[in-house]
């Protein structure tokens, strides 16, 4: 589900065990990303399809990358993983008006 940065930020902070998942590349990660996120780099399908393996379907996952395209994909992939409750950040870090740490 696509959701604009206000809901994405609301539903993220009001869920406890919600993860946030960055799916750019290390170096754009590097450069700045939002608090909290983990990286699972989607240009890297091989080791982004291991990790996917690796998460937890109960829990919540707040999805973004540069620009939302990637993420969106990203959700369709966790979707077919049986991962459900996942969020893509509409307009990704390029529209984020939060803080991002390097």
């Amino acid at each position: 589900m696509d959701l604009s940065q206000k809901m994405w930020i609301q539903n993220q902070q009001s869920e406890s065990e919600s993860v946030i998942l960055d799916v750019r590349t290390p170096e754009e990660y590097h450069a700045g990303h939002i608090p909290k996120a983990k990286l699972i780099n989607i240009q890297n399908p091989h080791e982004f399809m291991n990790k996917l393996s690796e998460l937890d379907a109960s829990k919540k996952y707040y999805v973004y990358c540069r620009s939302g395209a990637r993420s969106a994909q990203a959700c369709q992939l966790l979707k077919q993983q049986g991962i459900s409750d996942c969020y893509n950040l509409l307009g990704g870090v390029i529209e984020w008006k939060g803080n991002l740490i390097s």
